[in-house]
């Protein structure tokens, strides 16, 4: 199922896995090039498991568009609910240390459904993008059937298969 509004996107899906080992998966940064289902996403700089609100990882990517094809992302958790939710802001490294984000965001919501099932949903906004980067950047820069690829990607790592 997908939702597709003037300034996000999102898609469901139910996995017959418990909601624990779902959130450990999306914790793992090791796993989001499984899960990714654009094929941007490349290896896990660092590779600690997502803890804490505030925590900044840093993710591989290449984009045949971007001037560089290969870049990193430093990815900021803005949403850290063990087994319920989590989310995380995309940006990148700035000189001086600082870190400059986009506006846009992902998240992933978990609903257990019992013992052994969730429901997933995952959330690409991109509302808080200011028009300078529109310009150059088309939002959303991928279908929602990205999403859809994305929650297959997950529940075949999350089932072992």
């Amino acid at each position: 199922m997908h939702t597709v509004d003037q300034d996000n996107m999102s898609a469901t899906f139910t996995v017959a896995v418990p909601a624990a080992d779902v959130f450990a998966a999306l914790a793992d940064p090791r796993t989001h090039s499984a899960i990714d289902g654009t094929g941007w996403v490349r290896e896990a700089v660092d590779p600690a498991p997502l803890s804490e609100l505030g925590q900044v990882f840093r993710m591989d990517m290449y984009h045949p568009n971007h001037p560089d094809g290969d870049y990193r992302m430093a990815n900021k958790i803005h949403v850290f609910e063990p087994e319920r939710a989590i989310g995380w802001l995309p940006g990148m490294d700035k000189s001086g240390g600082h870190l400059a984000f986009g506006g846009w965001l992902w998240r992933y919501d978990l609903v257990p459904l019992g013992p052994s099932e969730t429901e997933v949903t995952l959330t690409y906004d991109w509302s808080a993008v200011p028009q300078s980067i529109r310009e150059h950047i088309q939002f959303p820069p991928f279908g929602p059937e990205h999403l859809s690829d994305s929650l297959r990607h997950l529940a075949e790592l999350v089932r072992g298969g």
